[in-house]
This record gives structure tokens, sequence and C-alpha cells, in this order.
């Protein structure tokens, strides 16, 4: 394997960080979200968007991986300070309480880290990519203070959610949102973990198999 490592994007990795998500969102979420929507991923409001993140600084911090000369991967983080983001008001269960009250207790001490997207294209699976992506992000939103971290997925996505269980038992806290994903809703739930590092014995091991984001 040719010399991997994750750096902070900038600007010039935007044309990549949307080819990536694009191909994934198609190759993973095939199912779940349809074409005209990942079509959108690389028009001119999402390249403006991941223009403005890249260099937006502050608590807000974009990845990315690479081997070789290849882009393989990104992540997205950023604080939060509500443990209730918007748009989110209901459990599996159909109620407005809170979920899983260990869970819940990290979120409500306030400020907390979020996870806002981690991809990696799918060729560039089991590498060991999204375990970096991984570490750089929670180092980076525990170096800004934050001591937990939560981040969405897709409920019907199993490979996402098996990887950031292995990454520090990040697991649901009963909290679900419901996304308009154009002729479709997407459901998504939500996991919160600690900002810890990823066990060693498990940092190489990747779920990238054939649909994975990461």
């Amino acid at each position: 394997m040719a010399f991997a490592s994750v750096r902070a994007a900038t600007p010039d990795d935007v044309d990549e960080i949307i080819r990536i998500q694009t191909l994934t969102w198609r190759t993973a979420y095939a199912e779940l979200v349809p074409e005209a929507a990942v079509q959108r991923l690389s028009g001119p409001a999402a390249r403006d968007a991941w223009r403005a993140a890249v260099t937006a600084g502050g608590g807000n911090h974009v990845f990315v991986a690479t081997e070789g000369s290849w882009t393989v991967g990104f992540c997205a983080a950023t604080g939060a300070d509500d443990p209730d983001e918007p748009d989110v008001h209901i459990r599996s269960d159909g109620t407005d309480q809170t979920g899983d009250p260990d869970a819940t207790d990290l979120l409500d001490t306030g400020a907390h880290g979020l996870i806002v997207m981690l991809l990696v294209e799918p060729r560039w699976g089991r590498r060991g990519h999204g375990g970096r992506l991984f570490e750089a992000a929670i180092t980076a939103l525990r170096a800004d203070g934050a001591p937990v971290g939560a981040t969405w997925v897709p409920e019907k996505d199993v490979p996402t959610r098996a990887f950031y269980d292995r990454k520090g038992r990040w697991e649901a806290d009963g909290m679900v949102r419901v996304l308009d994903a154009g002729d479709r809703e997407l459901r998504e739930i939500r996991l919160v973990g600690p900002l810890q590092p990823p066990r060693t014995a498990e940092a190489a091991v990747e779920t990238g198999t054939d649909g994975t984001s990461v």
C-alpha cells in the first residue's frame, strides 16, 4: 500500500470531496436516496457550501484522507451547542423524550462534537482510511473542548453503524430524524460516543464492503 495519511482540507480539495461524496452516495445509498438528489451533490450550491466549510476555521474541521497521490475519503466535523440539533425532536418510538439515559446525559452537558460526514470511496475501503479520518476528527473535537461526540447515519446503513461501534462503542441514543430526499424520506438515527481514540487492536479494521460509507 502506498503511503496513507490524513490532512486538513483546502479549497483545492473541494472537487475531490464532491466527487467522493457523489460516487459513494450513488453506490452506498442507491436504494435510499434518489438519483436526482445525488446529482445535486455536485451542483453550484453544494460546491459553494464545501468551499465555505474548508475555509470556515474555528471549530469547523474538514479532513481528507490520501493514499499516495489519490484522495480517497474525507470527514467534516464541528462543534454543536444544542444537544438536539434542528429538526430532531422524535425518538424511534414516536415520542419526544430523550433516548438512552447514559448517552443523553453526555449530550445534556452542553457543547459536544458532531461528525457531520465521514466517507471513504468504496474501492479504497478496508485500508484504514476511515479509522484515520475518525481519529483526526475526534482529536480536533477534543482539542476544542468537546467531551462527547454525535453523528447521524441512515438507519439502514448497518456497515457504518458497525464502524462507529468499533471506534469506541458509539451507539444509537434513540433519537431519529427524517430528511426530505426528493421523492422519498430518509430516516436517520443519532449515534453518540466518547471522543476517545479507537481501540488499537481494531484501529486498522474497516467495514468497506459494497455499499459502505467508511
